[in-house]
């Protein structure tokens, strides 16, 4: 028999594409928090992003469970001590998003440095008086990320 592997949440196409290679693999997003003890007992691994609970319920429902992957860096929706005392491996991929989560970060403060969102705000409301949204020109200047974690380093 195969394992089975339950993907909870949207991942990306070539996640689950690299799982079927290997397992088998049924994608069943959007279960409810009351219908997912039911689903996953006939699993082996379940793989959620943020949206899916794993709570000390489902975990005890999924007899079968071995792991919980989670297809991001935190796992706060993961009942990491009932799936620890289950025997349950939980994972994550603490480096998955820290390119998406950069780019996403410089794309805001372009966005802030020119008032793109006041100007499509103005936009939006039918006006445009167009030296409101001028903003900051860039050239010369250093940009950078400071905080904390993967991307702020």
């Amino acid at each position: 028999m195969q394992f089975k592997v339950l993907v909870a949440d949207p991942i990306a196409a070539e996640g689950v594409a690299f799982l079927e290679k290997h397992l088998q693999v049924d994608v069943r997003t959007g279960i409810s928090p009351e219908d997912l003890p039911a689903v996953v007992a006939s699993y082996d691994a379940l793989v959620v992003r943020s949206e899916t609970k794993v709570t000390a319920l489902v975990l005890e429902a999924g007899e079968k469970l071995q792991v919980v992957a989670r297809a991001g860096v935190g796992v706060d929706n993961i009942d990491v001590e009932t799936a620890t005392k289950r025997g349950v491996l939980v994972v994550n991929a603490p480096l998955g998003n820290t390119v998406a989560a950069a780019e996403h970060a410089m794309a805001l403060m372009l966005a802030l440095a020119r008032c793109v969102p006041q100007a499509d705000s103005s936009i939006r409301m039918g006006e445009w008086t167009r030296s409101r949204f001028m903003g900051v020109e860039l050239n010369h200047k250093s940009l950078g990320i400071v905080g904390l974690g993967k991307v702020g380093l």
